[in-house]
Parts: structure tokens; C-alpha cells; sequence
């Protein structure tokens, strides 16, 4: 199985975002795959602290966890984590097992996000 990795871009030009992740889509070789957010605000507003931190539980834990366990892991209560891990899987970074589990399909999450001054 081949290890399938992310990469988090920030770039209001949706239509450009689509256009790169095509071309890659089409390209011989697995290059990976693209989640695009049109500004830092929907990124930072759908990818909480809280979010981020239960994905890096999950995708280190390597395997399924069951959702009591990842609450125990993170120190939360399970219903939080149930409604942090329907955004996460409805993002695609999760994904939910046939037993009621959690795990990460990616080995790599990278996000690529620029600031650049005006003018």
C-alpha cells in the first residue's frame, strides 16, 4: 500500500487550486494529494487547535482508536471529540472505520500557506 500523503494550501483562487491538484491527479507517479481553504480565516475557523491536535493523536497513533480512547488520550469529553472528528473526517483528514474507530490515512500533512505584503 502505497503511503499517501497531504498538502494544506490557503489560495483564494479556488479555480487554480483545482486546476494544480488536476494536473497532479494526472501526472505517472503518486504525487499526492491537495485539501485547498480559500483564506487563512476558513482555514484557522475549520482547523481549530483543538482540531489540530486531535489529528496529530490520530495520526499518531499509527491504527484505529476508538473514539472513547481518543478522548481519554487528548483529556476531553468524548462528545467534543465526536463533534471535532465529524469536521475532520468531513474534511477528508480522518477517516471512520466499519467498527466506529479513527485513523489518518496520510503518513505526511504539510500546509503551505504565504504572507505577502500588499502592493
Amino acid at each position: 500500500m502505497e503511503m499517501r500523503t497531504l498538502t494544506i494550501t490557503v489560495q483564494p483562487d479556488w479555480k487554480a487550486a483545482l486546476r494544480a491538484a488536476g494536473k497532479a491527479a494526472q501526472a505517472e507517479t503518486y504525487q499526492g494529494e491537495t485539501l485547498n481553504f480559500e483564506s487563512p480565516d476558513v482555514f484557522l475557523g475549520r482547523l481549530t487547535a483543538l482540531r489540530w491536535s486531535l489529528l496529530r493523536q490520530i495520526m499518531g497513533a499509527g491504527e484505529e482508536v476508538s473514539m472513547r480512547e481518543m478522548a481519554r488520550r487528548v483529556g476531553r469529553d468524548v462528545r467534543r471529540v465526536h463533534d471535532d472528528v465529524l469536521v475532520l473526517a468531513e474534511l477528508g483528514l480522518i477517516e471512520r472505520t466499519t467498527s466506529g474507530g479513527v485513523r489518518c490515512p496520510f503518513a505526511d500533512i504539510h500546509v503551505d500557506m504565504h504572507l505577502r505584503k500588499a502592493g
